[in-house]
């Protein structure tokens, strides 16, 4: 066996490449465009190196490439645990145990050079919108950005020592079926409640609904588990990527008053459209593209992320964004499936919503983590989100 670091075009397109042997008798795969891939290990698009760095590497048995992996470290979240903590991600093998663990021990070693003292694994150097969790259950057509992998995954990372740190369930909604009574109930007291008010999303106004969704997230996520502030390049740089598919009206805002307090982000699932394009957007995929958009080939939607301020939370806010998403979905008659993703164990009032919508079970991942030391981390699972969030006596003012 040979691993070999990335860093040439023959190696890059090798490391693209090894997902043709891996999934060839897979038929719900969709393999991720090669360009979003690249850009995740390109420093002048991934934003992400101006404060972390980031190297993959490809493994041969003779003149075979069987698998390969990325090593990263995000120097804004590494030094928040309680050990140094880097990541692993973009992992991909062939049935064979002796293979997958000389992948793994070459992204411990390399982070181990760098300082590190543990790794996640599998997550993505960015956001966690995309390629973040290993697929445990629910092997079926991923959405676009979701993390696809086969079952015997599973067996790697848990006899490497790999710990399950948090679980991610994805849920589904079927949109011929009504929601609960009750919720609408809920929801329709809420968008007639005096200083509330709800808008969608704007290309025309897309700095400032940017800026609302910074001021939100800035809020809604504090309370999680390491948090650090989103980077306003990297929400603009995903909003720019996502323009060309993405529908302005399955994007809402909820202002009290003029004060931004909620949003709900959906995009259309571009994986009905770019399975079976091997990862490559050519001129002639691009022609395809053009034509499932407008002949509305995309009848799934994914809920990216939903957020709403702390001292909110308990306002029925995410139900009165669902009730003017509701209206926006009655306009694309073709739209029949939502996929909310993904919810982590440690979160669990999300859970308690997407239940209550009448969702049910679509998917598991687990996001894992590793000790070099040999020993079981200290924590054995990330902090879970209080049902009762913390409040300032200010935000009870409002409630």
């Amino acid at each position: 066996m040979k691993i070999l670091e990335v860093k040439d075009k023959v190696s890059r397109k090798q490391f693209l490449e090894v997902v043709e042997d891996i999934y060839q008798n897979d038929d719900a795969y969709v393999r991720p465009l090669d360009g979003m891939i690249e850009e995740i290990f390109d420093p002048s698009q991934n934003i992400f190196f101006t404060h972390g760095s980031a190297t993959r590497f490809i493994l041969k048995i003779e003149n075979r490439v069987v698998g390969r992996v990325a090593a990263f470290i995000n120097e804004k979240k590494a030094f928040g645990f309680e050990q140094p903590t880097g990541g692993l991600g973009f992992f991909e093998c062939i049935d064979n145990k002796e293979a997958a663990f000389k992948l793994f021990d070459t992204a411990k070693e390399w982070l181990k050079e760098r300082g590190m003292e543990a790794m996640d694994g599998p997550i993505n150097f960015g956001e966690n919108d995309n390629f973040w969790g290993l697929l445990v259950d629910g092997f079926t057509q991923p959405g676009f950005g979701m993390q696809y992998n086969p079952p015997y995954y599973k067996k790697f990372f848990e006899e490497y020592g790999f710990s399950n740190y948090f679980e991610q369930i994805t849920n589904h909604l079927d949109l011929t079926v009504p929601f609960p009574e009750r919720f609408w109930k809920i929801a329709g007291w809420v968008v007639k409640k005096e200083g509330f008010n709800f808008k969608h999303f704007s290309w025309n106004q897309g700095s400032k609904f940017l800026d609302d969704f910074e001021t939100v997230y800035n809020d809604a996520w504090r309370y999680h588990e390491n948090f650090k502030p989103i980077d306003r390049k990297v929400l603009e740089t995903t909003m720019n990527k996502a323009k060309p598919f993405m529908m302005e009206d399955l994007i809402w805002f909820a202002y009290h008053h003029d004060d931004p307090i909620g949003f709900i982000v959906l995009f259309p699932d571009v994986n009905q459209i770019v399975k079976g394009f091997k990862g490559k957007m050519n001129a002639l995929n691009k022609l395809k593209f053009l034509w499932g958009k407008y002949s509305n080939k995309m009848t799934r939607a994914r809920v990216v992320i939903l957020g709403v301020v702390p001292k909110f939370q308990r306002s029925g806010i995410e139900s009165g964004l669902f009730w003017n998403l509701k209206g926006a979905v009655e306009k694309k008659p073709y739209l029949k499936e939502l996929e909310l993703s993904w919810v982590g164990d440690f979160n669990p009032k999300m859970r308690v919503l997407q239940e209550s919508m009448g969702a049910s079970f679509g998917k598991k991942h687990i996001t894992y983590r590793y000790l070099f030391n040999g020993q079981k981390i200290s924590k054995e699972r990330a902090s879970q989100i209080p049902v009762d969030t913390k409040y300032s006596e200010d935000d009870k003012k409002v409630l």
